[in-house]
């Protein structure tokens, strides 16, 4: 019987690392992800759905590179807020109101089991494509990406590779502010994810069972 091997999860996972908020994949491409309010589309009148839809068609129309929509959908684990709720109603003095908040919180106990409560968060992925994805066969583009994102590297190389990355991060932080501002537009706020926030949300997409536990495990 073959031996199976287990593989850590970084493996499969096609980042390199995250640097100044800056997410580096393997290929050598650099992403900055956004993360952006919501629009109740519903309940706007049909004058102002006609004007978020056309301002969104004027911004898709804008850019001249792609971007990413992501929306992140969870339940929602009450279970911290029905604990709160329990200490709660057992300092309470007066018995009425112990009761009232016994009974809301069997309520909302109920409410959650019957009904499929999530939380959802929405982010926008910004690429930037360095000059050395752009050179055509394997060999020149792995010969370019060693010089930028090698790991064996002099300290003059070390030196230029960094200034490469803040050239590109550069580029990057213009796009994703073209984008920032056309959200704006459409009554949409956005931020950009810092690098703890950005590894915290890859961590959680890629371990969804830990978000119950409410703390990324520490890394030596």
């Amino acid at each position: 019987m073959p031996n199976i091997v287990s593989k850590p999860s970084q493996e499969f996972v096609n980042i390199k690392e995250v640097r100044d908020g800056v997410v580096i994949l393997k290929n050598g491409e650099l992403k900055m992800i956004l993360m952006t309010s919501s629009l109740n589309f519903a309940l706007k009148s049909q004058d102002e759905q006609t004007a978020i839809t056309n301002q969104y068609q004027n911004f898709l129309n804008s850019l001249d590179f792609s971007v990413q929509i992501f929306i992140e959908s969870r339940p929602i684990n009450i279970n911290p807020y029905l604990e709160l709720l329990k200490d709660a109603g057992k300092m309470q003095i007066n018995e009425l109101i112990q009761i009232q908040t016994r009974e809301y919180t069997e309520f909302i106990k109920i409410l959650v089991e019957t009904t499929n409560i999530v939380s959802k968060n929405f982010y926008v992925v910004i690429p930037f494509n360095p000059p050395a994805l752009e050179v055509t066969g394997k060999s020149g583009i792995l010969a370019k990406l060693s010089g930028i994102f090698g790991n064996k590297e002099t300290g003059d190389e070390k030196k230029n590779k960094e200034t490469q990355f803040e050239e590109y991060k550069e580029q990057l932080i213009q796009r994703t502010e073209v984008v920032m501002q056309e959200l704006i537009r459409m009554g949409v706020r956005a931020v950009p994810l810092g690098t703890e926030e950005v590894i915290e949300l890859f961590y959680y997409l890629y371990n969804p069972g830990e978000k119950e536990k409410g703390k990324m495990p520490t890394q030596e």
